[in-house]
């Protein structure tokens, strides 16, 4: 009769002891399934739009460089101060237009950045530096900024060539608290014909099949990669 209930209470034991395992483990299953927090996006509303600087200026010799921004490695040769001024106006009517951000134009950015690299000459050897106080004096969340590497001119007309036009240029958003680069893009292109190159056939339908300046060519990197920026119209 003892070995009977000894054995009742051995089952009702195990039992109990299943019961208990089956409710920690549903405790556990549900605790693991508790999604992780995403980490907050950082809101771009208003940028300082320094624009770009050559890379490498006039007089100087082709050169292997480093870029001051992304530390990148990159060929270089000069590149006229038109080029440049032409390119930031494309670059702010292009940002204006696109209606994303409140801006700061490349006038207003340049003469803080002169005025602090004056103040202070050591700054002006710190890029990331000197953007992230221009940034802080507009109270902005972001800086625009970047160079152009390479600016070669078409030799011959649209219909023909003897040499392509070639534009190399690429653009930054840092950000001021830290100097983190948020967003960065390059434009690198060397115009072909169709023949020469069909997988670059968009630039050739873009173009009208016709050979570009290097101004033009230029404009159609700067759009396109402007589509990529974040809050760009794609």
């Amino acid at each position: 009769m003892y070995s009977k209930i000894f054995i009742k209470i051995k089952m009702l034991l195990w039992l109990l002891a299943m019961v208990s395992l089956g409710l920690s483990s549903g405790c556990y299953s549900k605790k693991a399934a508790v999604p992780e927090e995403e980490p907050p996006v950082y809101r771009i509303r208003k940028v300082v739009v320094v624009g770009f600087q050559a890379a490498m200026s006039k007089g100087v010799k082709p050169d292997v460089i480093r870029d001051p921004l992304s530390g990148g490695i990159y060929m270089a040769a000069p590149v006229s101060r038109d080029a440049v001024l032409r390119m930031n106006e494309v670059l702010f009517d292009s940002l204006v237009d696109s209606k994303i951000y409140q801006l700061v134009s490349p006038d207003q950015a340049m003469g803080v950045y002169s005025r602090l690299v004056d103040s202070d000459p050591n700054m002006g050897m710190n890029t990331i530096k000197i953007l992230q106080e221009v940034g802080k004096t507009f109270g902005c969340d972001a800086v625009l900024a970047g160079h152009i590497y390479r600016w070669e001119e078409r030799q011959g007309t649209a219909i023909g060539v003897h040499r392509p036009a070639s534009v190399a240029f690429d653009l930054h958003l840092i950000r001021p608290d830290d100097g983190a680069i948020i967003w960065r893009t390059r434009f690198d292109k060397t115009q072909r014909s169709l023949s020469e190159n069909l997988l670059d056939a968009e630039t050739f339908f873009q173009s009208g099949g016709r050979w570009l300046t290097a101004e033009k060519l230029a404009i159609l990197g700067l759009n396109k990669v402007l589509k990529d920026m974040p809050g760009g119209k794609k």
